[in-house]
């Protein structure tokens, strides 16, 4: 839930938006308002609140008398948790004076099925007779806690299964069919499997852009391939890739009702070892890319690669990361494996600077019994580290590390690709962000060398206090996360051809 004085700010309520949608857990907005007697008449902090938000939100409601507020309260809070996404309640403020006499409502179960019986069929046989079946595990896995499902139609298939953008946590990272999420910053290895794919199955995920359009001068999604995509959200099915057969159901029933009918078809079918081991040995080789991609450390700097790798060694296996957007958070998807579901929460297509901690801190409060961790760009920290002063008041140990390496690096990249490398407003002066965490109450570690880097994050997670890593890099930045995000410009006139971008 997100209340605000006389409604939330707008950052803020993004930011829960956001982690409500992505991190699976569902967010009612109580955005009180100016009294209903004076509305439209310019009262104090008056704006029409529903419109601001209508783009962001599932459902939203207008409390017309105090008589409505459990009611319409009631009902946002079953459909953010039925629609898997935010929802808001603006309520006058002279509504929560007096008295009523109500019953509270409770969200009621709906469960969601499998599918059409005979698309599941359909969706059997087409598996059961594909040369190099591909599985794409999205989102919906998770939400649906089909994970267990979902391994044992992939380990009776012989199938790679590989992780739709930025849902690296929805098959675990150290089972021989996993390999790895696609998209930008994503797995190689991923990517030429689902370029081998004459079968997809797209399971819990809409297919969005960043996941499927080409990285690495890898164009590898399959022209070829038939595609069955089952999603619980009718709107999404064939909406960014043309399927062969549309599923909606839940992902947890449709990856047991599919093998379970292919199991009527065929029955048990041994391992594929040729399968097996070329999905080994792609995963291998995107290991040895993915280490020769290091770069050099300079005096006090750590190259972001590097760091990235240091903080995967040492992350506790049960921790949960959020990740902020930015050049080296997004990088960051090269390197974060997770074997439990809901363990990685990232901003998505909401694309929220400053999404990580907040998020990390939400997270923390749901899951005590987990370590929460945040990685930050320098850029993004300006916009969440006042609410380390809420993690010192709130008791609420959260770990953010944050990627000092003095610059906006996702805008940076682009002015060096496309504007030759002018600069404008991307380059930072930053102060040391641990001595500005312990001004706020909270313990701050400053990193400068990569044999630093793992043991600063042990240290910080087993201090058990809210903690900032002030993690200075050296300023290499990753790929920018479009090539066809901008165009060179047709310079017409000569006095202005010496600023043309470089190809």
């Amino acid at each position: 839930m997100c209340i605000g004085q006389n409604g939330p700010g707008v950052t803020n309520f993004v930011t829960a938006i956001a982690a409500a949608y992505w991190a699976h857990s569902p967010v009612v907005a109580i955005t009180p308002e100016a009294g209903s007697l004076t509305a439209g008449l310019g009262g104090f902090q008056e704006t029409e609140q529903l419109p601001i938000f209508s783009k962001i939100t599932r459902w939203q409601a207008q409390v017309n008398s105090p008589q409505r507020i459990a009611e319409l309260t009631g009902r946002a809070f079953h459909y953010a948790l039925h629609e898997r996404g935010p929802t808001q309640v603006n309520i006058p403020r002279d509504h929560f004076y007096g008295e009523i006499e109500t019953v509270i409502p409770q969200p009621f179960a709906v469960n969601r099925g499998a599918g059409d019986r005979q698309a599941i069929a359909t969706a059997a046989r087409l598996l059961a007779d594909a040369s190099f079946p591909v599985i794409i595990a999205g989102g919906g896995v998770a939400i649906a806690e089909g994970v267990g499902e979902l391994q044992r139609l992939a380990e009776h298939l012989s199938a790679a299964v590989v992780n739709s953008y930025l849902h690296n946590d929805t098959f675990p990272s150290s089972h021989e069919l996993a390999a790895g999420p696609l998209g930008y910053q994503g797995s190689q290895a991923a990517m030429k499997l689902l370029a081998r794919a004459d079968v997809v199955l797209a399971l819990g995920t809409r297919l969005g852009p960043f996941g499927t359009l080409p990285q690495y001068g890898l164009d590898y999604w399959p022209q070829g391939a038939k595609i069955i995509q089952v999603d619980s959200e009718l709107r999404v099915l064939g909406l960014v890739k043309p399927v062969e057969l549309a599923i909606n159901g839940d992902a947890r029933a449709a990856a047991a009702a599919i093998a379970e009918e292919l199991r009527r078809l065929q029955g048990e079918r041994p391992r594929n070892v040729e399968r097996i081991a070329t999905i080994a040995a792609e995963k291998a080789a995107w290991a040895q890319v993915l280490s020769s991609q290091a770069g050099a450390n300079e005096a006090g700097r750590v190259d972001p690669r590097r760091a990235l790798a240091a903080l995967a060694m040492a992350r506790p296996a049960n921790a949960m990361v959020a990740t902020d957007i930015g050049n080296v958070c997004s990088v960051a998807n090269s390197y974060l494996e997770f074997e439990e579901a809901n363990s990685f929460f990232a901003a998505m297509a909401f694309g929220n600077c400053g999404y990580a901690y907040p998020t990390a801190l939400g997270a923390k409060v749901g899951r005590p019994d987990r370590p929460a961790i945040a990685y930050v760009g320098d850029g993004a920290w300006g916009m969440s580290l006042t609410e380390v002063m809420t993690a010192v008041r709130e008791k609420i140990p959260v770990v953010a590390v944050v990627f000092d390496n003095g610059q906006w690096g996702a805008e940076k990249r682009n002015q060096i690709d496309y504007f030759d490398s002018r600069f404008l407003g991307t380059e930072l002066d930053n102060p040391n962000f641990a001595e500005v965490a312990r001004a706020m109450g909270a313990q701050g570690i400053t990193v400068e060398h990569e044999d630093q880097v793992g043991d600063a994050l042990l240290a910080a997670i087993a201090l058990e206090q809210p903690t900032v890593i002030n993690l200075r890099l050296t300023q290499a930045l990753g790929d920018p996360f479009r090539r066809d995000a901008f165009k060179p410009p047709r310079r017409l006139l000569a006095k202005y051809a010496a600023y043309s971008a470089r190809d």
